[in-house]
């Protein structure tokens, strides 16, 4: 049996509401689907402002031009994150400053954080890996400290939580991706977060190429102007029709991954008890929204071994980041911190195939592979 690392979930609603949007005759953004999703993540988790982006990447720069970041300033964020989560910054001529995960978990370690704070410091990041919710109150109670914006990279967090409170809910800015491998997708699509009342004006405003096109819509202002620097940030409508297509099935592919990641949690956790593997690991205050399943393993030749076993057995597992303090282009500009849980990440995280309308018989394989290799 051949079993893929993902595959791509329709809900049979995006085709109608593709449709839907052409006979409206708006295809550029910020049309009836963009507000329709809009409204859809503000009214079901209480967002201040959600604003569509054409990536969740493109939501990360916008949040570095929303924020002012210069060259010289300081961001703080993980070093086992994907690329896109410093570029956004770096981008602006930020030096980053990474943080090591904690031993527990891929997240960003909340007591390493003040050492790193610094008068230069003008963003904190962080980084809720699988969905998994960082210690929020310790990281915005040393932000408020200090008076420094958190940006949450909420990529993964759709329907997740820390506690009650929603993931990307926390910070000044968050952003949300709708990548294909995500949960809910578009494709390609994103989505920033702002909850700070004093930025939306200025959100819209770089989203809008500069102008004040937002608010002449609404009949805010007499003219649309050029008034600030900006960019073009907008899904055209029909990915924003998909998308809406994806979310009127949240609930039914949400309870779907969630029975799929907790299969995989019951049939290898013998594994875990053996001392062979380290499954997932969800603090008390966290919800899992099974964004992905990952095991870690005792070594990266343990883990280098796995992979090419299951890929032996058609089974399409990956290991995920590279921490980004040891890359071939940022190396040479860390400080030479040692950061020891982001190497072991790095080293022994595996993920495993994970999509919508896996079957029992699928995850048996995937289960069984990994037994058979450890026996």
């Amino acid at each position: 049996m051949k079993i893929p690392f993902n595959k791509p979930h329709f809900t049979g609603r995006e085709a109608f509401h593709i449709s839907e949007a052409a006979l409206i005759g708006q295809l550029a953004g910020n049309g009836h689907y963009t507000h329709l999703c809009q409204d859809f993540f503000e009214e079901r988790y209480g967002f201040r402002k959600a604003l569509l982006t054409t990536s969740c990447t493109d939501a990360l720069e916008l949040a570095a031009l929303i924020l002012d970041i210069q060259p010289g300033d300081e961001v703080i964020m993980p070093s086992y994150t994907f690329v896109s989560t410093a570029n956004a910054f770096a981008l602006r001529g930020a030096k980053i400053v990474f943080a090591d995960s904690n031993a527990l978990n891929p997240n960003i370690d909340p007591d390493l954080l003040e050492a790193l704070i610094t008068s230069k410091t003008k963003a904190i990041v962080v980084v809720h890996y699988g969905g998994i919710a960082c210690d929020m109150p310790s990281i915005m109670q040393l932000a408020q400290k200090y008076k420094i914006p958190v940006v949450e990279d909420a990529a993964q967090c759709i329907d997740a939580f820390y506690e009650d409170q929603p993931l990307g809910s926390f910070g000044s800015l968050s952003a949300f991706s709708f990548h294909e491998t995500k949960n809910i997708t578009s494709g390609e699509g994103g989505m920033l977060v702002v909850n700070d009342p004093d930025l939306i004006a200025k959100a819209e405003i770089i989203r809008e190429k500069g102008t004040n096109r937002a608010a002449f819509g609404r009949g805010e202002v007499q003219k649309y102007e050029w008034v600030s620097l900006g960019s073009s940030f907008l899904p055209n409508e029909l990915t924003a029709a998909f998308l809406y297509g994806q979310l009127e099935h949240l609930d039914i592919i949400q309870q779907n991954r969630i029975e799929t990641w907790t299969a995989y949690y019951h049939k290898l956790r013998f594994l875990e008890r053996d001392g062979h593997i380290k499954l997932p690991y969800v603090p008390d205050f966290a919800t899992q929204n099974a964004h992905l399943f990952y095991i870690t393993t005792r070594s990266k030749e343990v883990r280098d071994a796995l992979l090419a076993h299951l890929m032996a057995s058609g089974i399409h597992a990956v290991f995920h980041y590279l921490a980004l303090h040891r890359s071939p282009y940022y190396q040479s500009r860390h400080d030479n911190r040692i950061l020891p849980h982001a190497c072991r990440y790095e080293e022994t995280l595996l993920r495993l195939p994970f999509f919508f309308g896996m079957t029992d018989e699928e995850t048996d394989s995937v289960s069984n592979a990994i037994t058979a290799f450890f026996r």
